[in-house]
């Protein structure tokens, strides 16, 4: 057992300087300042140098309630200018070789003043990867009661009573109320908390490139069903997009093999002329796609936010707005407790965040899964079905309102910071 007296001590400790452990340190500190002290502890140390040919290329279609929450940390400001705002959503259903992809629905995606929001604002940005790490890296690193420990794993950790003392891999101890693991889909800290996971694969790979095109995309986002899986055109400034792009795993591997000139053809055949002549304008990134759900949340003195918590398909680009529900939901708990003087590592305070958090990804994840599953084939009856069911909802002003107002993240029980209200 780490002595508490050569312990250094902290009030939270994050494994994993991912994008929900810097986000939650950093909320954290904006609600208390220097009167809280934070670590985060990585194998690798948090990324603010410039944009690299090896920098993560996936971009992420950011709802407005995740939008206002960096905004009330003062983050968004950094991102502002390298982000799109969408404007638009077009969604098809047809073979990879149609002759022609007519669009099935379409919807405006702006909120209107009123209970949602303020001013009439886009429902989402599309936000590079790689610039939401650095803004995230640098708003830490320039926070003094922030200290990133890296590179450091975590050797273990034990439950104290009163506290979590965490020993290092290289012999440092620390101490703290409460321990976070937001390591990723691969959390060692949830498998030593042994809390199990349920997951299943689909058997598909993603694949993400960017591309610059002629035609302009005035903020419209695509999103082609294809019977591999869904192909999503997202757009970027300076007549760029990003591909997120769903394919069976052979065919993805036959697709990553082939050189610059065969792998654009293959984009050219799924983009399908919508937006003239395109070019590679970053590197291809592929990776095994599967759903996984924790059977648990927390456990004495530790809880898990984001990936580590839930993985779910990329379908509905939902996966780091939920990760952000879960940092805005935690640091909303922890700082209410610190503020009326209760423990935030306690199973009472964690209990609050497990029933807040747990449902609605359980639920988001089933939902992204069906929808995969749902549009993911060539079945020319279930086609026919699916095509009727978008016709119809393109008729129906009101369920493409709901529509835009479950992707901004502005439904159900929301955090304070997805209000842009600040803890």
């Amino acid at each position: 057992m780490t002595d508490a007296t050569s312990a250094t001590r902290y009030d939270v400790v994050i494994s994993g300087a991912s994008f929900a452990g810097l986000a939650l340190a950093r909320a954290l500190v904006t609600a208390f300042g220097d009167e809280i002290r934070i670590a985060i502890v990585d194998l690798k140390p948090p990324r603010i140098a410039p944009p690299s040919a090896t920098d993560d290329a996936r971009a992420f279609a950011l709802s407005a309630g995740a939008r206002r929450m960096l905004q009330t940390l003062g983050i968004w400001e950094d991102l502002a200018p390298v982000s799109q705002p969408v404007t638009e959503i077009q969604i098809t259903d047809s073979s990879l070789d149609a002759g022609v992809r007519p669009i099935l629905l379409t919807y405006d995606n702006h909120l209107e003043p009123g209970e949602a929001a303020a001013a009439r604002e886009t429902a989402s940005h599309i936000v590079p990867a790689s610039a939401l790490e650095r803004a995230l890296s640098a708003a830490v690193a320039s926070t003094a009661s922030i200290d990133v420990i890296a590179p450091a794993g975590i050797a273990h950790f034990t439950d104290n009573g009163a506290s979590i003392s965490v020993t290092l891999d290289d012999g440092r101890e620390l101490t703290a109320q409460l321990l976070v693991g937001a390591e990723g889909r691969r959390s060692p800290s949830r498998d030593r908390a042994r809390i199990k996971t349920v997951g299943w694969e689909h058997g598909q790979t993603a694949i993400v490139t960017t591309i610059a095109h002629e035609r302009p995309h005035e903020g419209r986002a695509i999103q082609h069903f294809l019977p591999a899986g869904p192909f999503a055109i997202l757009p970027l400034p300076d007549n760029r997009a990003c591909l997120t792009w769903t394919e069976d795993a052979t065919e993805a591997q036959r697709i990553l093999a082939l050189d610059d000139a065969g792998f654009l053809a293959e984009v050219e055949t799924r983009v399908a002329g919508r937006l003239g002549t395109l070019t590679l304008a970053g590197p291809r990134q592929a990776w095994p796609l599967a759903t996984h759900l924790t059977r648990a949340y927390v456990a004495p003195r530790f809880a898990l936010v984001g990936d580590a918590a839930h993985g779910v398909h990329p379908i509905a680009g939902q996966g780091v707005n939920l990760a952000f529900r879960d940092v805005a939901a935690l640091a909303e708990i922890v700082a209410d407790s610190l503020r009326l003087g209760l423990d935030p590592g306690s199973l009472e305070a964690l209990g609050r965040y497990e029933r807040w958090r747990r449902f609605d990804s359980a639920m988001s994840a089933a939902a992204f899964d069906g929808l995969n599953r749902l549009f993911s084939n060539d079945w020319l009856l279930l086609r026919a079905a699916r095509d009727f069911g978008l016709g119809l909802v393109d008729r129906l002003p009101e369920v493409k309102h709901r529509l835009v107002t479950e992707a901004a993240g502005l439904t159900g029980d929301l955090p304070r910071l997805f209000k842009a209200e600040r803890l």
